[in-house]
């Protein structure tokens, strides 16, 4: 099984600092009374999801999963239903307990954490949204976005000011004194992520969050998401069986089927390099002038081309380029660092735009 770039991607991170918030490394989660013995059995541990069963009646939810998260990074995991996807989300706090690996938050080792250091790093350092906002019905905006801090043991005046400063933040001013049963479904999902982000956490855990919403109202929660992101640059982690999402949302995305790790690297990568006949399939409706770079297109310029047309780096979206490209008289330059990578021209454009389709 071929898998595409799980390190850190170089440009993340405040000051170039590249040092993981999350490492995990070989994570299984085994459900059933053998559980223990499949992680380190190289015969059980390679059997697919139907044979392990009818050899040991378990089920490898997350099998010898690993990958890295960097600062500021939104990390999007993704698979259709059974991939194992919600189970490593809920692994990573334990909200579901590891059969085995490593989960490494900030250097330390979650795994090996007591109840009470698990309570408090779940109370300040990670906070989770959910696809069912689990609100306090009895409880208006104002107070449902301040429970958590009110669990911490800060005062009303301070949780009560932090609390208003989150729900302007999400656009709910206005609102937070109505209940929960007076709002929509997108304004109560904005509730559920003004009270994560009211206890100020290092990283954000999405597990579906929007899946049970209209899809106007999903995509305005999703650029929601983007908006805070870009506002309050927080980690993120984020769960989604809906591809169009994880290509909007992550820097890099995590393909995962019947709990293995099938690709992992930047939506381009997927749509470009696709590891195998599964993740094609996945991103063959893909409009690929969207989501591919210069730097997948790019060749070599010829001896007689003239090379003084428009500059572009690598990194710019085939879609942003094509009308300077098919502007310009000669084919424009691809480059990074004062370094000339390639160049691109009409005919390279017209196959990715003609194309369209990942899969075609």
């Amino acid at each position: 099984m071929t898998v595409i770039r799980t390190e850190l991607p170089p440009q993340r991170g405040s000051s170039g600092d590249t040092t993981p918030v999350i490492s995990v490394r070989g994570l299984w989660k085994v459900f059933g009374q053998k559980a223990a013995q499949v992680p380190g059995s190289p015969e059980l541990r390679e059997l697919a999801p139907r044979e392990l069963m009818e050899r040991t009646g378990c089920t490898a939810a997350v099998r010898d999963v690993a990958f890295d998260v960097a600062p500021g990074e939104v990390f999007v995991v993704m698979g259709l239903s059974g991939s194992g996807k919600s189970t490593l989300v809920r692994c990573l706090t334990r909200l579901i307990e590891p059969t085995a690996g490593e989960v490494i938050f900030e250097g330390e080792d979650i795994r090996a954490a007591d109840e009470k250091r698990l309570r408090e790093l779940r109370r300040r350092k990670f906070s989770m949204v959910f696809q069912h906002f689990g609100l306090l019905p009895h409880r208006p905006v104002l107070d449902n976005v301040s429970y958590g801090l009110e669990i911490r043991g800060v005062s009303r005046a301070e949780r009560g000011k932090r609390a208003m400063e989150v729900i302007d933040l999400v656009g709910l001013s206005g609102f937070e004194n109505s209940y929960p049963d007076q709002l929509s479904g997108g304004m109560q999902q904005r509730v559920g992520l003004a009270r994560a982000l009211a206890v100020d956490p290092d990283v954000l855990l999405f597990d579906e969050p929007f899946s049970a919403l209209d899809p106007l109202i999903r995509r305005d929660m999703q650029n929601e998401v983007i908006r805070l992101h870009r506002e309050v640059g927080k980690t993120m982690v984020f769960i989604t069986h809906d591809l169009s999402e994880a290509l909007k949302l992550g820097d890099r995305i995590l393909i995962m089927r019947d709990g293995r790790m099938v690709q992992c690297g930047t939506g381009d990568e997927l749509v470009g390099a696709p590891a195998d006949d599964y993740v094609r399939d996945f991103v063959a409706d893909v409009p690929r002038a969207e989501v591919l770079t210069l730097r997948w297109i790019m060749r070599p310029p010829g001896d007689d081309e003239p090379l003084d047309g428009p500059e572009f780096g690598p990194g710019t979206v085939v879609r942003d380029a094509t009308r300077a490209v098919l502007a310009s008289s000669g084919p424009v330059r691809v480059v990074e660092d004062g370094k000339l990578l390639g160049v691109v021209g009409d005919e390279e454009i017209l196959e990715i735009v003609a194309g369209a389709r990942g899969g075609e």
